[in-house]
């Protein structure tokens, strides 16, 4: 039988939050969204239209006051700012992945299993992917694309 779920308010989320040892921030604008800092990760909530919480801003780890976001390059994980690219380390993944299980714990959400074994990108770039999502006359020829339209010519 199923359990129902009772949705906590986003004041309680919110406090749940504070007796964790999160760091709780105002976000600029007074828009009722808030700021999660744990762990040198971060993340954004803000109240949802049930009463509850949704996520705002992805989970990243913090670089220079921004939240990074986590790319899988297929070869490695890096993390992306608006400003450069850092190689993710064991230890930006270890802790970007204990503040995303406590996260998810605060805001009553379910913790899936593949997710339970270790981080999860926020996207995947592996170089195969790149690009498929453009029109196919605008994606870039592959270089097995390119050889073939040499031998016809």
């Amino acid at each position: 039988m199923a359990k129902k779920v009772q949705t906590k308010s986003f004041q309680d989320i919110v406090s749940w939050f504070r007796d964790h040892g999160f760091d709780i921030t105002d976000a600029p604008g007074g828009s009722g969204r808030v700021f999660l800092k744990k762990y040198q990760s971060s993340a954004a909530i803000e109240p949802a239209p049930d009463g509850g919480a949704k996520i705002f801003a992805y989970p990243g780890y913090l670089i220079n006051g921004e939240i990074s976001k986590l790319v899988d390059e297929g070869y490695q994980k890096v993390l992306k700012t608006s400003k450069a690219v850092y190689p993710a380390t064991a230890d930006h993944l270890k802790a970007l992945h204990d503040f995303t299980e406590e996260l998810k714990e605060g805001l009553g959400g379910v913790s899936l299993y593949n997710e339970s074994l270790g981080t999860t990108s926020e996207s995947y770039m592996y170089d195969r992917v790149r690009g498929r999502d453009l029109p196919e006359a605008e994606r870039p020829k592959r270089p097995w694309q390119r050889a073939v339209a040499k031998k016809r010519a």
